[in-house]
């Protein structure tokens, strides 16, 4: 019964909704599941700024000191999210291009982070409580990537191994408006 309560709410988030209740038939008679979960809940709110640069339009600027992700937009402005970035250690700047773009992408943890920490699973089907949340776009050939976050709030803050971690609802706005090829600057 949970995995279908878990199907449901993941359906209801799909097409929009900002919460959501269920009613669950099983053995034991109709259970109600009511609740009031705002879907993509954010503590930096992704906004439209002014934004003068010669970055061509569709061009990712990810400022890590700020932890920012711009989305250069035509006549001088840009979307602004809100990310979380690497811990000391784990922060490295440079330019790539988004080379793949997967939803509910699975996960395997690269050895150097099983190496640090053994504990973490060898590998992870994509779904709601997978660490790179609802979409993922791949930078170059390196092990980084943009993604979703099964928890929304460490954004705005310094705990990821050197990916842009984004809310679910943030890196599905972000999938939908750039392509594979997508210039992605990364100012550490």
């Amino acid at each position: 019964m949970t995995r279908v309560f878990a199907c449901l709410i993941v359906a209801a988030f799909a097409m929009g909704a900002t919460s959501a209740s269920a009613e669950v038939q099983d053995t034991r008679g109709t259970m109600d599941f009511s609740f009031n979960y705002k879907a993509g809940a954010n503590p930096i709110p992704r906004e439209t700024v002014n934004f003068q640069s010669n970055y061509t339009p569709g061009t990712i600027l990810v400022n890590t000191a700020e932890r920012r992700l711009y989305l250069v937009l035509p006549n001088g402005q840009a979307l602004k999210y809100g990310i979380g970035v690497g811990r000391d250690g784990f922060r490295w700047g440079g330019t790539h291009r988004i080379t793949a773009k997967k939803e509910w992408p699975d996960w395997t943890p690269p050895s150097q982070m099983i190496a640090r920490r053994p504990d973490l699973p060898r590998h992870m089907k994509g779904g709601i409580d997978n660490p790179l949340g609802a979409r993922a776009m791949y930078l170059g050939s390196t092990l980084y990537r943009i993604h979703g976050s099964n928890e929304p709030e460490t954004i705005g803050q310094a705990v990821s191994s050197g990916c842009f971690r984004m809310t679910n609802d943030d890196v599905t706005d972000l999938y939908n408006r750039v392509s594979v090829g997508a210039t992605v600057i990364v100012k550490n």
